[in-house]
């Protein structure tokens, strides 16, 4: 029993608990071209202007808590200030989505698409949960298979 000057326990309620958020991933570069090409013979999810591609990453260059992440652009999308804007708006996408969605151990490339450039953010940024929601749920069902399919 508390003291009469005490304040009195809160009880447990729903508004007293607090959601446990997981840990944000932090995010470095992919930088060599043999990366880029393992991700793009992985798996591959197409939504609205982006498309990803998804590997896990090699134990080599594996850190704890960390996911790679690689940008590209080809010349369909246009000149080189086109090309540019295009990755500049997949990076913010990414800062914006790749911390709490993204899978630590995991390489992510994003391909701009013709689109991207007059594309809403807000859609650009429902386009790349949609692609990371898909592919994570292709990557499961391939991590089932296997441990499935091993018994």
């Amino acid at each position: 029993m508390a003291a009469r000057n005490s304040p009195p326990e809160p009880a447990a309620t729903p508004r007293n608990l607090t959601l446990i958020k997981p840990a944000p991933i932090k995010l470095a570069h992919l930088t060599k071209r043999a990366d880029f090409l393992a991700a793009a013979r992985d798996i591959r999810k197409v939504a609205g202007a982006v498309t990803l591609e998804l590997t896990s990453t090699p134990e080599a260059a594996r850190r704890d808590g960390q996911a790679r992440i690689g940008f590209t652009a080809s010349r369909k999308i246009g000149n080189a200030v086109a090309r540019n804007r295009a990755k500049r708006r997949l990076r913010a996408a990414s800062r914006a989505t790749l911390p709490l969605s993204g899978r630590a151990g995991h390489d992510y490339v994003l391909v701009a698409r013709a689109s991207i450039l007059t594309r809403d953010f807000q859609a650009l940024l429902g386009d790349l949960v949609a692609a990371l929601t898909a592919a994570h749920g292709k990557l499961d069902a391939e991590l089932d298979a296997r441990a499935g399919g091993g018994n």
